[in-house]
């Protein structure tokens, strides 16, 4: 689902949150990636990526998918999502 809210840095949960529908599901997703400790709190790693913005999640996230650097990725805010560039002969980076 995508959503406008909750783009900026420390907004991880209710962003989350937003997208899944529920706070719930936000924070049973969390725990499984080991971003929230069983008592509701960020872990190290939860704190490093609430730091981030929805724009350095995404390009994060497509970077660790794709082993490129996050320079050679676009990011797409109407959808949160992170692309690889085309380069000029529309071949990607």
């Amino acid at each position: 689902m995508a959503t406008q809210k909750f783009m900026g840095k420390h907004q991880l949960i209710d962003r989350l949150a937003a997208q899944v529908g529920s706070r719930k599901s936000a924070m049973t997703i969390l725990k499984g990636r080991g971003d929230v400790n069983t008592k509701g709190e960020l872990t190290k790693a939860g704190k490093a990526r609430d730091a981030m913005t929805a724009e350095e999640r995404a390009v994060d996230r497509e970077s660790k998918r794709t082993g490129k650097k996050p320079t050679a990725i676009k990011y797409d805010p109407r959808t949160n999502r992170a692309t690889l560039r085309k380069t000029p002969n529309g071949n990607q980076c």
